[in-house]
């Protein structure tokens, strides 16, 4: 099956838009009294879906191109992506393992010991299963699952350039529903019987990745056919995006508890679960898509600016740069106290955020300028000319 797919575009609003999730996950995970108000502050919706799919999005809209005429070479590239993050998730473990657990031990600070409390506990298996992602810490589980899903990314783009979109939809649907039904479990038990290491469920990372999946390629599949100019959000006619906009405020009001004792996170449960994406938070998620979607000239005028669009472009580094202050924010905590308050909260707030925009600039210059060197034409020698 081929593709005709016309000439790709740049759409930095892409971009911005995962920037704008980063600050959003940056506010959420900063242990201040203002995580309470960015977390989930839209129905049953966090940072961690948005950035998830705005980067599988990118992705399949860079690599459906690519594909078409250097398949080897996608594959390539995409694993000396997932090794490089695979890299950087390394580089923060030995971090957390070493300068965080040490400072937390001697200082007894109970929200990172908390964090890496089975890393104290179990070192070596730790370790061993951390290589392996096995073992995910707590605020170290996403990258883990990016290296992962895009190791897999080149082999679902070739499926579709071959067969089409469908097939690896209806899979992914139905490894969604047996993720509902206990997937995980199963293949966790097999992992330990197989591996020997005895590492808990909850210590493999919260997210459910059978469920997380289907989030990655629906963003594939709709950056790749962004591609080529569909969208089946364009689709949908206007009663049903009246209807989308209607869901989409009732699940504000049950994220709320507003709609009573029966309606409200605690009653629905997994439902609404978000580490593995609950069927009430996927038609949360699918009518806050369709509305965002025919809000989009509002949408695009509000986020296409900076820092968003720096720090979408520059979001790996920017990720890593996030998770140092959330550990320095989490030393500062001490005895029972869960939030930092006053101006120490708004403080590292500021100082966060602007550091995170100093290293995207940082990151962003550095790729020019590497890109510039390498289009630049190298010399040729002048002929001498005979004295």
């Amino acid at each position: 099956m081929t593709l005709h797919l016309p000439k790709l575009e740049r759409r930095p609003e892409l971009d911005a838009l995962r920037g704008l999730f980063l600050v959003w996950m940056t506010l959420t995970h900063l242990p201040t009294h203002l995580s309470d108000f960015v977390n989930q502050p839209i129905g049953f919706i966090s940072s961690a879906e948005g950035f998830v799919f705005m980067s599988a999005l990118l992705v399949g809209r860079i690599y459906i191109h690519e594909m078409q005429h250097d398949e080897a070479g996608v594959h390539f590239r995409l694993l000396r992506r997932s090794l490089k993050i695979y890299g950087y998730h390394l580089l923060l473990l030995f971090l957390a393992f070493t300068v965080a657990a040490a400072y937390a031990v001697h200082n007894h600070r109970v929200a990172i010991t908390n964090l890496l409390n089975f890393y104290l506990a179990h070192p070596g298996t730790a370790i061993v299963g951390s290589l392996l992602l096995l073992y995910c810490p707590p605020l170290l589980d996403i990258l883990p699952m990016y290296v992962i899903f895009l190791l897999f990314t080149p082999i679902i783009l070739s499926i579709a350039i071959r067969t089409g979109w469908t097939k690896i939809l209806a899979a992914s649907m139905l490894i969604w529903l047996l993720a509902q039904f206990g997937l995980r479990d199963v293949v966790h038990n097999w992992i330990v019987a197989v591996t020997h290491l005895h590492i808990p469920l909850q210590e493999t990372g919260a997210f459910n990745l059978f469920a997380w999946q289907a989030v990655w390629i629906t963003g594939l599949w709709l950056g790749a056919g962004l591609a080529r100019g569909f969208t089946p959000f364009r689709y949908v006619p206007r009663p049903a995006v009246i209807a989308c906009f209607v869901i989409t405020i009732l699940f504000v009001f049950v994220r709320y508890g507003w709609l009573g004792p029966h309606l409200n996170p605690q009653a629905l449960g997994l439902k609404v679960d978000k580490w593995q994406i609950g069927p009430l938070r996927v038609l949360n998620l699918i009518c806050f898509s369709v509305v965002l979607y025919a809000l989009r000239k509002y949408v695009v005028k509000a986020v296409a600016r900076e820092p968003f669009l720096t720090l979408g472009k520059a979001s790996l580094h920017v990720f890593c740069a996030h998770l140092f202050f959330v550990f320095f924010g989490l030393a500062l905590l001490y005895g029972e106290v869960e939030q930092l308050h006053g101006w120490t909260a708004v403080i590292l707030i500021a100082v966060t955020l602007v550091s995170l925009i100093f290293v995207a600039i940082r990151d962003v210059r550095r790729r020019r300028a590497k890109k510039s060197n390498t289009n630049t034409p190298k010399p040729t020698n002048q002929p001498t000319v005979s004295q």
